[in-house]
């Protein structure tokens, strides 16, 4: 089974080696991934750091873009894989045996998707991470969805065919209309519309450094509410009550631990 990680990077050289190291440490087969870097024109050193590495991009495009979803639309058209998978230049595949439980997990369940929990991380000294947030995501059920329910779009692998079913009408598989909730439209579009059913795997796939896009201020925060509002609206999934679950959810999961 052949996967497809796509990394979208731009101006990451103080994170892009953690990234970089988590692949490079995976137990599956180097020839069954497909490491595809879509860079957006960076002007620090995060091309020459990768260069500088043993483990290099299979495919890698590096040019002005119109953002974070511009960047997945292009590796999603890029990949060759079986299934495709996203690892940002912030974030770390959580073990060095992940890719090789996820395909366990496809194969086992015969499944269109796997997802499964993520963590939010602080960088530590020494290069360890030190625990804010772990999303346990649980058990896909349809019903969930209508409750803000969603799984972490960093853990979720799918299959690529689904990508082409589900594509928008100008061909976008990322509306990037969206600046911060794309994701969770594409989500909504795949598990709602097209009721893809997902195999949960009951560990850590990810760690994610706090401040993503999504969460990095409080404008950002308004913002993205008010996508998701239309994400809502537009994919007819729940109403007020889904909104508000989707975010008073994540509460917990600044208590629970690993």
């Amino acid at each position: 089974m052949k996967i497809s990680i796509i990394t979208a990077t731009y101006n990451s050289e103080a994170s892009i080696l953690d990234t970089v190291k988590s692949l490079k440490e995976q137990t599956y087969p180097r020839g069954n991934i497909e490491w595809i870097l879509v860079d957006g024109g960076s002007t620090d050193k995060t091309l020459e750091l990768i260069q500088q590495q043993d483990f290099h991009p299979d495919q890698w495009v590096s040019e002005p873009d119109k953002g974070i979803y511009d960047a997945l639309n292009k590796g999603v058209k890029m990949a060759t894989g079986d299934f495709v998978g996203f690892l940002h230049a912030d974030d770390v595949l959580a073990a060095p045996g992940v890719l090789y439980h996820i395909s366990c997990a496809l194969q086992n369940s015969g499944a269109d998707a796997v997802y499964g929990d993520l963590q939010y991380v602080r960088p530590l000294d020494g290069g360890e991470f030190g625990l804010v947030r772990h999303w346990k995501s649980g058990i896909y059920y349809r019903r969930k969805l209508k409750w803000g329910w969603m799984p972490p779009h960093p853990t979720l692998y799918l299959r690529k065919e689904i990508y082409e079913q589900t594509k928008l009408k100008n061909g976008e598989y990322f509306d990037t209309s969206y600046s911060c909730a794309a994701d969770y439209d594409f989500m909504m579009r795949i598990l709602g519309t097209y009721t893809v059913e997902p195999a949960y795997l009951m560990m850590v796939l990810v760690k994610m450094r706090v401040g993503g896009i999504s969460n990095r201020s409080l404008k950002h925060i308004i913002k993205k509410s008010s996508e998701d509002w239309d994400v809502i609206r537009r994919n007819k999934v729940g109403g007020l009550h889904t909104i508000c679950g989707k975010n008073f959810g994540k509460l917990g999961q600044f208590f629970m631990k690993k």
